[in-house]
C-alpha cells in the first residue's frame, strides 16, 4: 500500500520565463519545495531513517534527534508520523518562526539555541548530540550521514540527467549540509565531466573562500536561512564543486519576491540564492547547455520573515 513516503522525489523541472533577460540558455529550476514536507530534505529524512531501520538500530517507537534548520525537521516528523516515531528538533535562534510552528504542529519537540559558532557548547549541533546520548535516542545526524550525499547520486541527480534528456551545463545550489550538492554533483559529472556545479553562497559564509582560494574566507553574519556555513560540513566534498558563486542577503531576497510574483514560485530566499547565481552562469555566452537550480524549499516557512515588508525594509 502506497504512503505519502511514496510521494517524495520525481519533483519537477521547470523553465524560467520572466526573470531571464539577457540570458544565452534556458535557466531551469528543480521544484523541490514540491515535496510532501516542502522541502529538498524530504529526501534525505527519508533515507535517514530507512538506512537506520536497514542496519538494526531503530526500535519500534525510539526518537529521532536532529540539528534542523527547520526543514529537515519538517521531513523527519512527515516520517516520524508514518512510522510511529517521536523526534526533537535543536534549531538555532536565527531561524523563522514559522519553521518553529510547523515543527510544533507536525509533534516535534522543539528546542531553541543560541546562535553559536560551530564547537561552542551552544552550537545547536552541539546540544543535538548532548540530548541524544541523555537520552538514548538515535541521532540522524544529517551533516555527518553518508544517506544523505547518497541519497541525492541515486535519486535527484539521475532525475536531472533525464529531464535535461543528458544535456546539462551547470547544476547550481547552496550547501547547508553539503549532501545535494556533492550527490548531484558527483551523479552529473559521472555522466558528462564538462558539467560544472556552482556553490551559490550567500555573502559572509566562508565555503566561497574555500571552493575558489583553497582556504575558508572571511566570515561574518547573514540572513538567508538554511545554506551557508563557517566549517566545512563533513559530508560535502569540496572536490566536485568547479566554483562559488557570492550573492548578497538583498540580491537572494529581491530575488525571491521576482520568482514568487512573475513565475509563479512560491519559494524561499536561498531559491533566490541559487537562481541568481544561474542568471549570472545563464547570461555568459560561453555556456553550453542548459543551467539547472536547484530550490530548496516553499516560502510558507518565511512569510513573517522575508514577505514582511517591514522586515524586508531592514535588510541591508
Amino acid at each position: 500500500m502506497r504512503t505519502l513516503l511514496d510521494a517524495i522525489g520525481n519533483t519537477p523541472l521547470v523553465a524560467l520565463s520572466r526573470v531571464t533577460a539577457g540570458c544565452h540558455v534556458p535557466v531551469l529550476v528543480k521544484c523541490e519545495h514540491m515535496n510532501p514536507g516542502g522541502s529538498v530534505k524530504d529526501r534525505l529524512a527519508l533515507a535517514i531513517v530507512r538506512d537506520a531501520e536497514a542496519r538494526g538500530v531503530l526500535a519500534p517507537g525510539a526518537t529521532l534527534v536532529e540539528a534542523t534548520a527547520g526543514n529537515t525537521g519538517v521531513g523527519l516528523a512527515l516520517v516520524a508520523a508514518i512510522k510511529g516515531y517521536s523526534l526533537v528538533c535543536v534549531m538555532p535562534e536565527k531561524m523563522s518562526h514559522d519553521k518553529r510552528s510547523a515543527l510544533r504542529a507536525l509533534g516535534a519537540e522543539v528546542i531553541i539555541t543560541d546562535n553559536a559558532p560551530p564547537g561552542d557548547p551552544k552550537n545547536f549541533q552541539m546540544v543535538a548530540r548532548r540530548i541524544a546520548e541523555e537520552r538514548g535516542a538515535f541521532l540522524t545526524d544529517q551533516f555527518r550521514n553518508a544517506a544523505n550525499p547518497r541519497v541525492h547520486f541515486e535519486s535527484t541527480g539521475p532525475e536531472i540527467y533525464a529531464q535535461c534528456e543528458g544535456k546539462v551545463g551547470a547544476f547550481v545550489a547552496g550547501v547547508g549540509t553539503g549532501g545535494t550538492i556533492t550527490g548531484v554533483g558527483r551523479y552529473l559529472k559521472g555522466r558528462d565531466p564538462s558539467v560544472q556545479i556552482i556553490l551559490a553562497d550567500p555573502a559572509g559564509s566562508r565555503l566561497a573562500g574555500l571552493v575558489n582560494e583553497g582556504a575558508l574566507g572571511a566570515g561574518s553574519s547573514y540572513l538567508v536561512e538554511g545554506i551557508g556555513s563557517s566549517e566545512v560540513p563533513q559530508v560535502l566534498d569540496p572536490s566536485v564543486i568547479d566554483r562559488a558563486e557570492v550573492v548578497t542577503d538583498r540580491e537572494s531576497f529581491e530575488m525571491t519576491h521576482r520568482l514568487v510574483r512573475e513565475e509563479g514560485l512560491l519559494v524561499g530566499g536561498s531559491a533566490g540564492t541559487a537562481v541568481v547565481a544561474a542568471l549570472r552562469l545563464a547570461r555568459d555566452a560561453g555556456m553550453k547547455g542548459p543551467v539547472v537550480a536547484l530550490v530548496p524549499d516553499g516560502w510558507d516557512r518565511y512569510r513573517s520573515k522575508i514577505f514582511d515588508p517591514a522586515w524586508m525594509n531592514a535588510v541591508p
